[in-house]
C-alpha cells in the first residue's frame, strides 16, 4: 500500500493508538494492572500484569511524546491513574515489589523511559505523594546485583531518571554498567549480550533493541550530568552497527528469524529510530522509514494481532515454540520499542522525506559480520536475506549443550523460521531431539540425531567459514538459551563444517574425525537445507521462496521406501514452525555409515526461483586440511579449507557422560 509521508506519520499514530485503546478492557479498575488473557509466564499472573501496564506505558509514552501536547485518547490521564494505584503499598491493586519479582526490574526500565519522556506532561503534574511513591518503589534498584548481561541497563536507566528528579541512585551501580558494556563490545557496532565462558557468544536482537537503546537512552535522561564523552561513544558504536544492520532486513519487511523473543516483533526497529533520534546512523532518512515502514505493514499483514487487536505470542500467528519461560500474555508488547519514531516530531526528516528503496531491494550483496561470525547474502529478485552462521551459539563453551534451534543452525534468514517444536514455556516442553533444518548431524543406532553446540569459530573471510564441534547426544534435549539443563550426553566424533556462500547458494562442506571417548560407532552423517511452510496435507509450499539441497560428494537423498528423491528427502512437520501449521525441510546425508577423514558436501539453496545453474565443486587434501574447490557459474572461485582437529583433545574429559 502507497503513502505519502504524512499518511505514514497518521498510520504509526493510529497503530498505537489501536494497541494502547485495545488493552483497556483488561485493565483493573485503577488500571495499574493489565491481566491479557492467556497462560501466565513462570513469573506469575501478578508480575504479567505490572507487564502489560509498563510495555504499553511505553508505547504511550513515545506516543506522547511527539504528539505536541494532543492527547485525545487521555492516555496521560489513564496511565498516571495506575501509576498512582499501582505504587501505593496499601491499595488493592498494587504492583509486585522488586523482593517479589524479578521480572518487576525488567519492568521498571520501560516505566522510567516513559515517565522520562513524558515529564512535563504525566510526572511534572502527578502529586508529590504519587511521585515519592513511585521513586520508593524503584528505590531497591539502588545497589541490587543484577545479572551479568542487558539486564544491567535497566539498573543504569532506571538510577538515571530517579537522579534527575529526586531519587536514589548509585554511582557505582552506573559505573559498573558502564564498565560491563565496555567489556562486552565486540567491535564493529555488536555487543555480545554478556559474556558466556568468557567470551563473545551471545549475539542476536538484543544487541539493537537492549545494548544500543538503553545506553544512549541513558545518555539523554542524564543530559549534561552523563560522564564525559559517553554519548558519542554509543552513538559512534551505534552508527556502526546500523550499516550492518540495514543488510538484515528482507524486502518482505521481515527482520532476521534468529534468537530468543521472537515474539517482540517490531522491536527490531529500535536501533533504527534510535539512530534517527540521536543522529547516529549512515541510514537515509527515507530508508529508516523505509524499513520501519516494511516491517510493521509485514506483522500487520501475518496475523500479529488478533481479533480484539491484541498482539499474540507468536510470530506471524499464535505460535508457543519460539517462546521462552519468561513469555507471558504481555510479553509482545516489548514491541512498543519499534514505535520510537513517534517520539519524533513530525516534521523530522525521516516523516517528510520520500522512501527510498531498502538494501536488499537496491542491489545483491555479500557481507562478512567479524563480531557474530557471520556470512550475509542478499539478493534484489527476491528480497531474501540470509545468513550463515559460524559464530555466536549463546552457549557456554565449557560444557556441551543440547542445541537451541534460534541460535545453533547453520544458516537463518529473513522469509524463513528454524523448526522449533514444542512449548519452551513448560518444563521439558521443548526438546530439539532431532535438530534438522540448516543442521549438519551424525544419526546414532536408533536414529538420534547429534547436537551442536557449543561450537568453535575457525575462520571467517568474505564468503566463506569454518567452525567445530564435537558431537553429543544429550539425555535430556530440552534447550533454551542460556543452555538448558545440565546433563549427561553420548560423546560422538568432531564434526567441521566449511560454508562458501554467494547469491543464493550455500555449499556446506562437512569433515568428521574420531575424538576421545567417541566409540567408532558407524554413524550417518545428516545435512539439512531450509525449512518453508507448506499447504498442511500437501508438498506445496505456500507462497515464498524456493528451498533446494543437492549431494555433491559422499551425499545422496534419504532413501524413502524403496526410492529415492531426487535432489533430497523432504521431511515433514506439523505444528512446529513459526510461519506455518505445516513444513518441510529437505535433507540429504550419506548412503551408510559415514567415512572419517573425508570431505562430504552439500549444495543449498534458499530463493525465488530454481538457480539456473549450481556451482561445482572438487575435493583434494593439503597435507591434514582438506579442501572444497567451488568454481560458481560466473567463473569466480572460492576454497573453503577444513583443517584436521586435535584428535587427543578432550574438553569435557570432567564432565557427565552417559
Amino acid at each position: 500500500m502507497s503513502r505519502t509521508p504524512a499518511e505514514d506519520r497518521a498510520h504509526w499514530e493510529r497503530t498505537a493508538d489501536r494497541m494502547l485503546l485495545a488493552v483497556r478492557p483488561y485493565a483493573t479498575g485503577a488500571h495499574s494492572l493489565i491481566n491479557l488473557p492467556g497462560v501466565p509466564s513462570h513469573n506469575g499472573a501478578h508480575s504479567d500484569g505490572l507487564e502489560g501496564f509498563a510495555r504499553t506505558f511505553l508505547l504511550a509514552g513515545f506516543r506522547l511524546a511527539g504528539a505536541r501536547g494532543q492527547d485525545p485518547h487521555d492516555f496521560a490521564g489513564w496511565y498516571a491513574a495506575g501509576l498512582a494505584a499501582g505504587t501505593d503499598p496499601k491499595h488493592p491493586e498494587r504492583w509486585p515489589v522488586l523482593a517479589e519479582s524479578n521480572q518487576a526490574k525488567v519492568e521498571a526500565a520501560s516505566i522510567a523511559l516513559a515517565l522520562h519522556e513524558t515529564r512535563r506532561l504525566l510526572w511534572d503534574r502527578l502529586d508529590d505523594k504519587v511521585r515519592q511513591q513511585v521513586l520508593d518503589w524503584l528505590a531497591p534498584m539502588v545497589g541490587d546485583p543484577m545479572p551479568g548481561n542487558n539486564w544491567i541497563w535497566f539498573q543504569a536507566v532506571t538510577e538515571a531518571f530517579a537522579r534527575t528528579v529526586g531519587g536514589a541512585w548509585r554511582q557505582q551501580d552506573l559505573d559498573r554498567t558502564i564498565a560491563l558494556t565496555d567489556g562486552w563490545y565486540a567491535g564493529d557496532g555488536w555487543y555480545s549480550d554478556g559474556l558466556t565462558g568468557g567470551e563473545h557468544r551471545n549475539f542476536d536482537h538484543y544487541n539493537g533493541w537492549a545494548m544500543h537503546l538503553y545506553p544512549l537512552w541513558f545518555c539523554r535522561i542524564l543530559g549534561d550530568a552523563a560522564p564525559g564523552g559517553l554519548l558519542e561513544r554509543y552513538r559512534s558504536r551505534l552508527t556502526r552497527f546500523l550499516a550492518d544492520q540495514r543488510f538484515l532486513t528482507g524486502a518482505n519487511g521481515s527482520p532476521l528469524v534468529h534468537g530468543r523473543s521472537l515474539t517482540y516483533r517490531h522491536a527490531a526497529l529500535a536501533p533504527l529510530w534510535t539512530g534517527a533520534l540521536f543522529d547516529a546512523t549512515p541510514l537515509s532518512p527515507g530508508e529508516t522509514r523505509a524499513t520501519a515502514n516494511r516491517m510493521l505493514d509485514h506483522f500487520a499483514d501475518h496475523g500479529a494481532t488478533d481479533a480484539e487487536g491484541l498482539l499474540t505470542l507468536g510470530w506471524h500467528r499464535p505460535f508457543r515454540g519460539v517462546l521462552q519461560g519468561y513469555s507471558g500474555p504481555a510479553s509482545p508488547y516489548w514491541a512498543s520499542k519499534g514505535f520510537i519514531g513517534l517520539a519524533l516530531p513530525a516534521d523530522h526528516p525521516v516523516w517528510t522525506e520520500p522512501e527510498v528503496p531498502l538494501a536488499v531491494e537496491q542491489t545483491d550483496f555479500q557481507r562478512a559480520l567479524a563480531a557474530p561470525g557471520w556470512l550475509v547474502s542478499g539478493t534484489a529478485a527476491d528480497g531474501v536475506v540470509r545468513v550463515v552462521n559460524h559464530g555466536g551459539d549463546h552457549a557456554d563453551p565449557a560444557r556441551p549443550h543440547a542445541d537451541d534451534p534460534c541460535y545453533a543452525r547453520f544458516a537463518y534468514s529473513t522469509h524463513t523460521a528454524p523448526e522449533t517444536p514444542g512449548d519452551p514455556t513448560v518444563a521439558g516442553g521443548s526438546t530439539d531431539a532431532d535438530p534438522l533444518d540448516n543442521a549438519v548431524v551424525l544419526l546414532d543406532s536408533v536414529g538420534r540425531a547429534s547436537h551442536r553446540r557449543p561450537a568453535t569459530r575457525i575462520s571467517l573471510g568474505d564468503t566463506t567459514a569454518v567452525s567445530r564441534s564435537r558431537a553429543h547426544w544429550p539425555a535430556d534435549a530440552t534447550w533454551d538459551p542460556f543452555g538448558g539443563p545440565d546433563t549427561r550426553y553420548t560423546l560422538g566424533p568432531w564434526i567441521t563444517v566449511g560454508s562458501a556462500l554467494r547469491g543464493s547458494v550455500e555449499v556446506r562442506a562437512v569433515r568428521v574425525d574420531p575424538a576421545p571417548g567417541d566409540d567408532g560407532a558407524g554413524h550417518v552423517l545428516r545435512v539439512g537445507g531450509w525449512v518453508l511452510p507448506v499447504e498442511p496435507g500437501t508438498a506445496g509450499a505456500v507462497d515464498g521462496p524456493a528451498a533446494r539441497v543437492e549431494g555433491a560428494h559422499g551425499l545422496v537423498s534419504v532413501a524413502v521406501g524403496a526410492h529415492r528423491l531426487p535432489y533430497a528427502a523432504v521431511v515433514s512437520g506439523t505444528d512446529s514452525n513459526a510461519l506455518g501449521a505445516a513444513s518441510a525441510t529437505p535433507v540429504v546425508a550419506t548412503d551408510g555409515p559415514v567415512v572419517y577423514g573425508t570431505v562430504h558436501v552439500a549444495v543449498i539453496h534458499l530463493g525465488g526461483t530454481d538457480p539456473a545453474a549450481l556451482p561445482q565443486v572438487t575435493t583434494s587434501a593439503r597435507g591434514s586440511t582438506l579442501l572444497a574447490d567451488v568454481v560458481w557459474p560466473d567463473g569466480v572461485r572460492d576454497t573453503v579449507r577444513l583443517p584436521a582437529p586435535d584428535t587427543a583433545y578432550d574438553p569435557w574429559k570432567d564432565q557427565h557422560r552417559a
